[in-house]
Formats: C-alpha cells, sequence, structure tokens
C-alpha cells in the first residue's frame, strides 16, 4: 500500500464517573448471544460512553483528527478497522456503510460471540449495505436517560411489578411542581445532569440546530429545505403528545406559520427525522383483541425526549409553569419516554389507545406474553379520580364483548402525589419519581 497504515485506537473510556444505564444488563446478554450489536438512538443520548464501556477497544469514524483519518481508512478497507482487542467498538458507523457487510462477514468466520459493538445516531439508506445482518448483528434502541438513570426518581417501584398486577403500597415522598418542570425543559440528556437549567436549556436548543443544518443532509447527501424542516419541527412541537394526521399539520403550518408546504414533503420530512431517531412515536395498540370494538389507526406524535418541544417552542420554566395545559401534554411526553425505557428492560412494548368511541388510554404496555395493561398520565392529585374512572370504563366495555382482551393492570401516573398504593376498585397510583424498570 501507498501508505504506512496507522490505526487510531481511542483506548475503552475506563472513567470512574461513567453513570450505569439500564440498557448496560442488555448489552451484557446480546454480546452474549450475538457475534455483533448495534446501539442506536439519538445524538448524545450516551451511546458512546456506554458501548465504550463494555468495549475492549474503540475507533470513531467521527473523528476529525487528521483529516478524518479513521473515515478515510474505512473507506478504503473497512477491515482496517475492525482489527483491535474484542469487543471492538465503532462508533458512528453508518459514516462508512460499507462497514455494517465487513462486521457481518466477520462475525461469519467465527463462532465467537461479543466480537464488535457499533453505534450509530442515523440510519443510513441501503445503499452501501447489501446484507441485513439478520441472526448475526443485533439492534437495541438507545434513548436519553430516564428519571431513575439520572438518580431523580428513587425506584420504590417496578415497573415490570406492576404490569404483573403487583403493587406494594409505599411513601415516595413530595415533589414540587417546579421540579417536575425544569426536569421537562432540561430533558435526559447526560451532558446536562450537573448544569444550570439555564445552560442544561442550551444543549435540545444545539442539539435541533446541528440537525437541521447537519445532519438532515449528512445522513443520504440530499439537500433539503432548512426552512421548511424548521416549520415541521415546530408544527410537531406545538403537537406534541397528540394524535394529528400529516394534513392536520400542513394546516396548522399554514394557520401558525402562513407557509404552505405539501404533504409528499412532510412524509419525506418526518423520514429522515425518524431516521435520525429524533422521533419517538407511539404506535396505535391492535393486540388483535376480535373485539368488536373499532380501534384508530393513528400515531400518537412525540419526540424522543420533552426538551427538544421546548426548545422549538421557545419555553422556558417559567412559560410552562404558567401553562398548565401545555404542561400536561409535555409531562405525558417525559412519562411515556421513561415507561418506553423502562419496558424496555423485560420486552415490553409501549402503545396508545384510541378508539371511535371515543375512549383514550395514554399508554399501554404490551408484555412479550400477550397480556396488556393500561395507564393515564396525571399531572396533579385531583386528576387521579377521573383517570381511574376512564380505566375501569374502557375495561368494562372490552369485557362486554366476547372476543374482548381487557388489561390485566390499570395505573394511573401521577406527576405530584407521594405515594404509590392501590385503590379499592383496583386501580394502581405511582407517582412517576418513584418509578423504575
Amino acid at each position: 500500500m501507498y501508505f504506512c497504515i496507522h490505526k487510531i485506537m481511542l483506548e475503552t473510556m475506563e472513567n470512574e464517573n461513567y453513570k450505569p444505564r439500564l440498557i448496560d444488563k442488555h448489552i451484557d446478554e446480546m454480546l452474549e448471544i450475538f457475534g455483533a450489536l448495534c446501539v442506536e438512538g439519538p445524538k448524545w443520548c450516551g451511546k458512546s460512553w456506554t458501548s465504550a464501556h463494555h468495549s475492549a477497544s474503540v475507533i470513531s469514524l467521527a473523528n476529525p483528527a487528521d483529516n478524518f483519518q479513521n473515515r478515510r481508512m474505512a473507506e478504503m478497507s473497512p477491515d482496517l478497522v475492525l482489527d483491535g482487542a474484542e469487543p471492538r467498538l465503532v462508533d458512528e458507523w453508518q459514516e462508512v456503510p460499507p462497514i455494517w457487510d465487513a462486521v457481518r462477514y466477520k462475525v461469519d468466520e467465527s463462532t465467537r460471540k461479543g466480537r464488535y459493538i457499533l453505534t450509530g445516531s442515523a440510519t443510513p439508506n441501503h445503499k452501501g449495505i447489501m446484507h441485513s445482518g439478520a441472526g448475526r448483528i443485533a439492534r437495541i434502541r438507545m434513548r436519553p436517560m430516564s428519571l431513575f438513570e439520572s438518580g431523580i426518581s428513587s425506584g420504590k417501584v417496578s415497573l415490570e411489578a406492576i404490569c404483573n398486577g403487583t403493587l406494594p403500597a409505599v411513601m415516595t415522598g413530595n415533589v414540587q411542581l417546579s421540579k417536575l418542570v425544569d426536569l421537562i425543559v432540561r430533558g435526559g440528556w447526560p451532558a446536562s445532569l450537573n448544569l444550570s437549567i439555564e445552560r442544561a436549556m442550551q444543549l435540545p436548543r444545539q442539539y435541533l440546530k446541528a440537525v437541521v443544518e447537519d445532519d438532515v443532509y449528512r445522513i443520504d447527501g440530499v439537500k433539503r429545505d432548512t426552512a421548511k424542516i424548521n416549520l415541521l419541527l415546530r408544527s410537531l412541537a406545538r403537537n406534541e403528545s397528540t394524535t394529528v394526521s400529516n394534513k392536520t399539520i400542513k394546516n396548522d403550518i399554514k394557520a401558525i406559520d402562513d407557509e404552505d408546504i405539501d404533504l409528499n414533503t412532510i412524509a419525506s420530512y418526518l423520514d429522515v427525522l425518524n431516521r435520525l431517531f429524533l422521533l419517538d412515536n407511539l404506535q396505535p395498540f391492535s393486540g388483535n383483541l376480535r373485539s368488536s370494538l373499532r380501534l384508530k389507526q393513528m400515531e400518537k406524535r412525540r419526540f424522543v425526549d420533552p426538551s427538544l418541544a421546548c426548545a422549538l417552542l421557545k419555553i422556558t420554566p417559567k412559560m410552562l409553569f404558567n401553562d398548565l395545559n401545555t404542561l400536561g401534554f409535555m409531562f405525558e411526553s417525559l412519562c411515556v419516554r421513561d415507561l418506553i425505557i423502562y419496558s424496555q428492560m423485560f420486552d415490553g412494548q409501549v402503545f396508545h389507545y384510541q378508539d371511535y368511541n371515543g375512549n383514550e388510554i395514554d399508554a399501554v404496555i404490551e408484555m412479550p406474553d400477550g397480556g396488556w395493561c393500561a395507564f393515564e398520565i396525571k399531572l396533579g392529585a385531583n386528576q387521579i379520580d377521573a383517570a381511574a374512572a376512564n380505566l375501569l370504563k374502557i375495561r368494562d366495555k372490552i369485557a362486554e364483548d366476547p372476543n374482548g382482551r381487557p388489561p390485566k393492570a390499570l395505573c394511573v401516573i401521577s406527576g405530584l402525589g407521594s405515594a404509590a398504593y392501590t385503590r379499592p376498585d383496583g386501580v394502581m397510583v405511582v407517582p412517576i419519581s418513584a418509578l423504575r424498570e
């Protein structure tokens, strides 16, 4: 070769300040089963640090050192960057998509497990990727930190236990409304843990700026209208934690911003935002109930972290504190983020429920055995009675149908409650500040 190959390897990030994540256990399990693992999720959620924590050697394809020498080396010969102590971490692998096939081929060469970890903050198009990697490369989705991971939640109550119908009564302590507001605006970004709220608010703002000005182009090299992307993002923020169609988003942009955008453009841009893991919509729950109840098949729109919606709407803690309607939607988004993270640890999936009779459930967790549990999310303790009544009404309606499959558990997640307990009607009540996986 015309140059001396210099393999730039980063040593494993042995950092005594590493804050354990719930996904750590899941990563260890997957490395014992598969030859390679892909940890994917939004930028700045902690993928690199967590993956490095499980690796023996690391190379970053996003490292700009020596004019992106790592990336250029990988483009010339992907095998070069895969040579190192295993598990070998290739950070931001999507910068050189052929890495995927090279890893798959390496895994096929040996029966050893846990050889490679790939991290990615974007899903590239299929150009340059010849094989799905099924059976060789497992995928794990990572998200920003939950309240338990960031040390806010006491973890006195297990979500898995709730889904199995168990909730011991326990005092959980009071949480001030101002604290919840700060947590929503701050978000679950690891880098903001020790920052003041004023400085922490800059993280989601800069994240969104990087997405619009750089990432939407880098994902596939297609130049897009950044002004229209910003309009779409603001509309999504205004409709956080709601079910709205693309047509409604189009009309919202026209009504609020006096700009027009066609439906094809909206669909195309939404696809890009999904591939960047910026969005984390809730799919509608069906559960194959074989019930006569007709269920709506609309996604509930939400960002991967509520702080992004707040940043797009330029919401400060004081503004959110004085707008309880918006606060309710943002609090729901915070709780759903945590439900998704916690349920992932026991292979649960989070959906939402909405039928044509006007019945809605904020979140539904479907268990691996097909059973499901219903959750209403309410900020104030004064809303618990109405939330419980709604859950009971929907449960009874489903039970009336001979083909219906009622939920295994009913639960209200509250923001300002000070105890976890089961009501006389069987509905569980749990403060979000006490929940864990």
